[in-house]
């Protein structure tokens, strides 16, 4: 299976994980199941999944998984919504510890984790909480 042109590749699973504090992420994955396990990270605060990032990695040799952060995009419950989310439970540690929880969630010993932006920060962090 490949991506061609800029049609990004199609979802294969998706689904909402309990990480806890009355949070739920939404994942989705693409590309290869059998491929290396990538994860991609957007922006954080107040962003979401794009489709574009599903071509971040070659789709015949990637399972490519993507996450709405705690919070933000198709997670719940929303930051938009005034005073439906206590911030305490959205720290760096929060958001390392949902990472975790998906991969376990998914079966992966281990990935490749990829981002913009803050998901860049993220990525970065997971390393050192």
């Amino acid at each position: 299976m490949s991506s061609s042109g800029t049609d990004p590749l199609p979802v294969l699973a998706e689904g909402l994980l309990a990480v806890g504090d009355g949070h739920e992420i939404f994942w989705e994955e693409s590309g290869n199941r059998d491929g290396v396990p990538v994860l991609y990270l957007h922006g954080g605060p107040g962003g979401r999944l794009s489709p574009g990032y599903r071509r971040s990695a070659p789709a015949d040799r990637s399972w490519i998984i993507g996450l709405s952060q705690r919070s933000a995009g198709r997670s719940t419950p929303s930051a938009g919504i005034s005073g439906a989310v206590d911030l305490g439970a959205n720290t760096t540690a929060h958001l390392v510890a949902d990472l975790e929880l998906l991969r376990e969630h998914l079966g992966i010993s281990a990935w490749i984790v990829e981002g913009v932006s803050w998901g860049s920060t993220l990525a970065l962090s997971r390393m050192t909480i």
